[in-house]
Formats: structure tokens, sequence, C-alpha cells
């Protein structure tokens, strides 16, 4: 018989009991507790590899093990676990919102809401006051409510006793009259922009087709062809001014106008404390101090064609000039009233003019008679170019040197300040490297190629102009020149398609609707010159590390609650084909219908028998311009890549190669040739007028 013999436990065997009995949880009141040996580490190190070398980089990490046994121990199996996974998705928060602090556009943590406002509540209420006070804003569209005025003040744009607004219908012709092509707008007429977004807005589900039909049909483009409906009086959108009542009028409801005995300063409402909080300051820059100065008020009725609103088409153009600002400069002369059908300028009509700035491929340089001369001299060895040099143009189409130290120092709100900026080149956030820290001084003046400045004897200095600055700086460049000049700013890329007249009438700023976003596209721009809404824009831009982007502009005018005073007019007006581009509206698309902007220059087949068919009158007929979206590297008539113009326009050394034209013509061929036609007089432009030499 065998027997057991009991022994006492070794030290060794004791220590294995315990720690297998110590990893069973024990019971107080009712909550497991667990038990772990020793103290466990909250950070753990980690060596990454660097690489090009053999040494180790050691980083410390949390120890998610060690966390969640804490955890465990402290709250228990359920809450444990859900403590951890709370820390895990604070731990993958916290990495990607420092990633979009640091290294995204904005500069922002995610959650927090970022504005660009650099001027208090107050400098924008008397901007809005301003804008009003001159004229600038003939819209129904009251002050917004998040600057809580007890009263409107008056608004001189709109109708008010002794002046009528009379609309005018757009059908009605004169017995006899050659109704084969439209009239020209009536001198002094006027857009109502309000009329046009109640049928234009994206906004409200309107499509451009049915657009573009109130444009032409309200504007008289339809030449008297009603084949589909009697036209009703709500499509009536040009209007004129008449101090003398006569004539019908349909006239929009006016503002709330504020009785003369209570319009004494500024008049707030009960909750103004509550209205400041809609405007919050940027993080990035300090309040603009001291308060915004603003210019004394102009005549708010100022007479037609006035000095300061004067009628300047900005274009502008980097590089060599080649057959895209040519096709732009022809629609220009084929469609505005110019004088060209009269050998006699009319004291009647308010003529604009086109100012085209080349910029020399310097991004800034002291005034540089030499270097005026030598870009004048390539403009008149250029075929696309020298054209318009032509005497009969003389005064119509101006050639400007580009200039932006010049520029930058023409406009009081950044002359003394910019030279101080860390970089003037940012587009959306991106900044453009290696710009120079310091620069050069410039003497006052606008220097033009045309008229060269041979007594000027200042020392060039210039900075070479890195790739895609160009696109960046004609951003700046549009609102510099309208604040500093006056009139409207156009892309080169933009084809004009009707008279502006009624454009010009309204006395307000404007932009147009990137497709449909809630964003502004400044391809097209009004702004009046030395206007209150220039100033800010131009002050806020400098606080935001100088940028001009569309989309930042809309944030800044969001921000301070002005989207108003920059009407934004729906892309229908000057960007027909937009929409279609991004897929939208395709199922009712106008004419012609383009899926892709590279179907102007290369029509597809089955649609290629509209242009020689409809041509011109068919282009998107009612709309003011068209933007055709870069393609430069494509061209507008392959078989002709040359001016086409007669003799009239040739020189002794145009040697062309005439090639054999094609079977289809695409949309920017018809276009081209229509153009040069009326210039050589074979054909009058889209209102019947023959081209006088």
């Amino acid at each position: 018989m065998s027997h057991i013999h009991l022994r006492a436990p070794s030290s060794a065997s004791g220590r294995r009991s315990s720690r297998a009995s110590d990893a069973l949880p024990k019971f107080y009141s009712d909550k497991p507790v667990y038990h772990t040996r020793g103290s466990t580490p909250w950070i753990i190190p980690f060596s990454v590899v660097i690489p090009g070398s053999r040494r180790k980089l050691r980083l410390w990490i949390p120890n998610i093990r060690g966390l969640h046994r804490a955890s465990l121990s402290r709250f228990g199996k359920k809450t444990g676990s859900l403590f951890i996974i709370l820390v895990y998705l604070l731990f993958i928060f916290s990495v990607f919102a420092v990633a979009h602090r640091f290294g995204s556009k904005k500069k922002t943590w995610p959650g927090v809401p970022s504005t660009t406002l650099v001027f208090e509540k107050e400098d924008l209420q008397r901007i809005w006051e301003w804008e009003i006070a001159n004229g600038h804003h003939p819209s129904t569209q009251p002050i917004p409510a998040e600057f809580n005025l007890e009263f409107q003040p008056k608004n001189p744009s709109l109708p008010h006793a002794g002046v009528d607004r009379v609309y005018l219908d757009g059908q009605s012709r004169v017995p006899g009259n050659n109704v084969a092509y439209p009239s020209r707008p009536k001198a002094g007429s006027i857009a109502d922009l309000d009329v046009l977004m109640r049928h234009c807005d994206f906004n409200t589900n309107s499509y451009v087709r049915d657009c573009l039909e109130v444009l032409r049909i309200g504007g008289g483009l339809d030449n008297g062809k009603r084949v589909r409906r009697v036209i009703p009086d709500e499509w009536k959108y040009v209007f004129i001014e008449d101090s003398n009542n006569s004539g019908r009028s349909t006239t929009s409801s006016p503002t709330p106008q504020v009785p003369d005995s209570k319009r004494q300063g500024v008049l707030r409402g009960d909750n103004d404390a509550e209205g400041d909080s809609a405007f919050t300051k940027s993080r990035h820059a300090v309040w603009e101090i001291p308060p915004i100065s603003l210019p004394s008020t102009r005549n708010p009725r100022a007479p037609y064609c006035s000095p300061e609103e004067p009628r300047i088409f900005h274009m502008f153009w980097s590089g060599d000039f080649t057959d895209k600002p040519y096709l732009a400069l022809l629609s220009f002369l084929y469609t505005q009233n110019i004088g060209l059908h009269d050998t006699q300028s009319s004291k009647d009509v308010c003529s604009p003019k086109l100012w085209l700035w080349i910029n020399p491929g310097f991004l800034l340089t002291l005034k540089n008679p030499a270097l005026s001369r030598e870009k004048f001299e390539k403009i008149i060895q250029n075929q696309w170019a020298a054209p318009f040099l032509h005497p009969r143009l003389k005064g119509i189409i101006e050639f400007k040197f580009w200039n932006t130290t010049e520029q930058l120092d023409g406009v009081s709100e950044l002359r003394d300040v910019w030279r101080f900026a860390p970089t003037l080149f940012n587009s959306g956030g991106h900044h453009i490297p290696g710009m120079p820290k310091t620069w050069g001084v410039q003497d006052e003046g606008t220097t033009s190629v045309v008229e060269g400045h041979s007594n000027a004897t200042s020392i060039p200095v210039s900075y070479s102009e890195p790739e895609k600055v160009a696109v960046v700086l004609s951003d700046m460049a549009r609102f510099l020149l309208c604040h500093r000049f006056g009139g409207v700013y156009l892309d080169a890329d933009t084809l004009f398609l009707r008279d502006w007249e009624e454009l010009w009438g309204w006395k307000g700023a404007f932009a147009y609707r990137w497709s449909w976003h809630d964003n502004y596209n400044t391809a097209a721009l009004k702004m009046s010159k030395g206007s209150a809404l220039g100033s800010f824009i131009l002050r806020t831009a400098f606080k935001n590390d100088f940028d001009f982007h569309p989309m930042t502009i809309t944030n800044y005018l969001k921000d301070a609650h002005m989207e108003d005073l920059l009407f934004r007019l729906p892309d229908a007006m000057f960007d027909s084909a937009w929409l279609n581009m991004e897929g939208y509206q395709r199922e009712r698309p106008p004419q012609p219908y383009f899926s892709r902007f590279e179907e102007f220059f290369e029509t597809p087949q089955q649609n290629s028998a509209a242009p020689s068919v409809v041509g011109f009158d068919g282009f998107f007929r009612g709309a003011f311009s068209y933007h055709f979206h870069n393609s430069w590297s494509r061209l507008n008539d392959p078989s002709r890549n040359f001016p086409d113009l007669g003799p009239r326009f040739a020189r002794d050394v145009d040697i062309f190669i005439h090639k054999p034209d094609p079977q289809d013509f695409n949309w920017s061929t018809v276009l081209k040739r229509t153009f040069e036609a009326y210039l050589r007089g074979e054909i009058p432009n889209m209102y019947g007028e023959w081209m006088k030499y």
C-alpha cells in the first residue's frame, strides 16, 4: 500500500499558486476588480528605421494593452471596453484634426467655425449705406437682417416720387423697319436683375434654355419670330427711368422708405447684441483700425455717360498674343455700339472701349520704357494683334502694359502695405513659392505700350514669372483694375454675344455663379470706380494672404453678409454651357448643346451641321457672353489659321497659306469667319449695321 506524503508547498510553487489565484476576480460590492502584476506603463517605445540610414528613430506611443488593463481594473469589463473605444476614437480624431490644421488649405480645426472677417459690424453697415446712397444697389433686396436695422435707408435707385420705371416691350417694332435684325438697345435702358433672377436662378430649378428665351425675347433679340406663345408681361426686364410718368410701366415694389424725421444716423432694433454674433472676426487677422475711410457720396443719378462710371471693358493676357484673344476682340467689335457703322460718333450713345492688359512675363517691375517699347514692337509683329492697331479702331481698343507694382501702388488701400505681405500670389490657399521678399519702388502713372513713355529713365527691376502665376495674377488684376479705373473685367476666353447697354445701365456690381455651386465666378466682374465694396474686398484680401480666388471672394462676402452688393447673376447669362458640362439639365439643354467645353472647337460630327446652318444667331441666343474655358491649344479655324480681314488690314509681309476647308465647320470657325466678314465689309453685324471706314 502506497502512502501519500503531504509536503508543504515550495516557494516556487507557492508563487505559482499565488499568481493563479490572484488572476481570478474578487467581488466587492457586486463589482469585479481585475488585479494585474505590478504597474503597467502608459507609453511604450517604438522604433522606426530612418530611410537611407541604418539608424532607428525611437518614438513613444500609447500602450493600448496597458490602457485596456487599467480601464478594466478601474471601470469593469463593459464600461472599461467602452472607455477604450472612446479613447481610440479620440486619438483618431486628434490625428485627423492635426492633419487638417497643418496640412490643409483652410488651416483650421475641424468643427470650429473660421471666418475671413476683418471689418467690424459698424464698418460693414457703413459700406452698405454708402453703396445704396451712391445708387449702386438698384435691387429691392434689403440690408440683411443680421445688421438688425429698424429702418432701411432710402434707396435712390428704386422707384420713388417723381421717377418711375417704364418697362420696354422688346417686341414692338416701327412699321416698315427691317425685322431681319434686332434693334440696338435704347440708350439709357437698364436691365432689372431682380426680374431676371426670378426666371434664371438655378436655386429655383430654372432651366438655362428657358432663361435664354426670356433674355432674347425681353431684350428684343427674337426679331419678331413669335412662333411659340404670347409674350407675358413678366418677361419684360429692360426699363428706362421716366421722370414724367409717361407711357405704360410695370413698376417694381420699392423698398419701404424711412420717414425723413426718423432718418437720423444709425437706428437699430432691440436685439442688436444678438446680431453681433453673426459677425465673427478672423482668427488670423486683426480688426481694421481705424474704421474704413469712405469717399464722399456721389450723385446717385449721374447723367448718361458720366465720367464717374466709365464704360471700360478690361481683359488680361499673359504670353504671346494668339487666336484666342483675337477672337474675343473681334466679338467685341461685332456686337458693341462703338460707332463702327457710322463715321461720326453719335452724342446720344455712350460707347464703351476695351483695354487689353498685356502681362510681359514679369511679376514686379519699375517703370521700364524700354520693355514697354519692346512689347509694343512684338504686338506690331504679331499677326493676331496687329489688326487692332488699325487707325479705324483708335480709341476703341487699346493695348496696355501691365505692371503689378504700378497697379498695387495705384490704389490707396494697398500702396502702403502690400510690400510687407509674405506673398502676393495665393489662390485658394495655394501659395506660389519662391516669391521675392522685397519689392522695387515704382513711379506713378499708367504705362501704355501704345504711348511708349520714351522720356522715362528708371532702371528696370524685374522678377521672372514662375509657372501658373499668370492665372493667380489675373485673379488679383481684375479687382485692382475695376477698383482703380471702373468698368467690367472679362476673361480673355470670353466672347461677346450682344450689346451690354442694359448691363451698363445697372449701376450695381455683379459677377456670376460658379455653375451649380453657391460661389462666385469672377470671369465676368463689374464694379464701380473707387467704391466702398472695392475697398472692402481689397483690404479683406490683403489680410487673408492676398487670396483673390473666386471661391475665397465668396467667403469674404458671405462672412460679411454683403453678397447682395456683388450681385451673383445666373451663369446662363454669361456661361450658358457650364451646367451641361457638369451633367445638369441635359434632358433640356440650350442651343447649342455641349457636353464638353472642347466641343466649341471640335464640334461632334452628329451636331456639326448646326453651326453653318444657324450661324451666330443660333449660338446661345439671348446670353450676353460665352466663356469657353481655356482650350488654348485648340485652333479657332484650323484651315485658315490667320486673320482673314481683307486688304485693309493686310501687310506686305503677310503670306497666308489656304488649306482646303473641311466638310463641316466647328462653332469656333463659324463665329471667327462671321466676325471677319463684318470687318471686311461683306456682311452687317448682328444689328444689321455695316462697317464704315
